[in-house]
This record gives structure tokens, sequence and C-alpha cells, in this order.
């Protein structure tokens, strides 16, 4: 259900180059997550001793929260595109408007998630082991893994937007640092 909402999203040239898979195996969960966890937890564990402010802080234990039970997660959600992003300036179309024909689906999958009362979050660091998910999930080489968005039902019951800077402070009008207002 959600990812038909999301293949209603835009998409550059109307071309339907994206695809999902979905990751409900258990061992396939597991080697998922010890690949996820071979990079996170080093480039977290470097956070970790640095002084941060609570909100950074909570950032953090969050994400080594779910690098410890990301294979418990219900659902591996990996979007995917059927080829790969553009590497140079020369090359047809740019990085740019690659993404621009991921993204929209990805953030409609997720709002439709958050409706129907499922929790979810974009992650990367199973990317750096590509190659290995890809053949892990027999994903040809010509296609492309975007994100890894684990899947859970919602348990807390707070959910509220997240801090973020004033729309004044993020804002420009006409030109670089021109206030809005």
């Amino acid at each position: 259900d959600c990812i038909e909402v999301a293949g209603h999203a835009p998409v550059g040239g109307n071309l339907e180059r994206n695809r999902w898979i979905i990751v409900t195996d258990p061992e396939l969960k597991a080697e998922i997550a010890h690949y996820y966890a071979e990079v996170g937890r080093p480039y977290l564990s470097a956070s970790t001793g640095v002084e941060a402010d609570d909100r950074t802080s909570r950032v953090i234990d969050s994400s080594i929260h779910l690098i410890d039970h990301l294979h418990e997660v219900p659902a591996l959600v990996i979007p995917l595109r059927l080829d790969r992003p553009p590497s140079g300036e020369n090359e047809e179309g740019s990085a740019g408007g690659w993404w621009g024909s991921v993204l929209p689906g990805v953030w409609s999958f997720q709002l439709a998630a958050r409706a129907r009362g499922l929790g979810s979050t974009w992650t990367t660091f199973h990317l750096a082991h590509e190659a290995k998910i890809a053949e892990l999930l027999s994903i040809p080489e010509t296609v492309s893994q975007c994100a890894l968005l684990p899947v859970a039902f919602y348990t807390g019951d707070s959910f509220h937007p997240a801090p973020r800077r004033s729309v004044d402070e993020v804002t420009y009008l006409n030109g670089w640092k021109q206030p809005v207002r």
C-alpha cells in the first residue's frame, strides 16, 4: 500500500525507473544488519566521545540503538533505481536529476507509512557494502540501492515535528543571505 502511494510521486521524464525490495526474511535481515553495523558502529563510536548538545546526543544514541536492533525490525525496505547515478559532468543527466527521481517516492513512502502507524528512517551505512548486499538479494550490478528504510510499528506516544532552525534563518529572497522578511 505504501509503495503504491510512492509510485505516484514525480519522476524525471516519467520514466518510472524506481523499484523496491522488501526484506522480511530473518537471515537476510541479520546479514544486512551485520554489514550495516560494520560501517555504522565505527562511524558512530567516533562521535560518542565528542562533546555534543542534547539533541545531537539523542540522535547518536538512537542511531546506535538502530544498529543494535536492525535485525529485529519487521521489514527492511530498499528503494532501487534501474540504473547507476551519473558520475561525471559530461554524462547525460545530472546527479540532482537522478536523485530527484528517487527522493519524492521515498518521502511519499515514508509519509504513507507514518499515516498507517509505521515508522521509518532513511539510512545508508549499508551502501559501503552495496555489492555484497546486491549479491545477497540477487540485485543486478546495473541497479542502484538508494537507501535502507527500516520499517516498524511506531511505539512512542510523543510523535512530533523535529526541532529545526526557523524558516527565516534558512530561507533567502533573491540572493544568498538576503532575508525574506
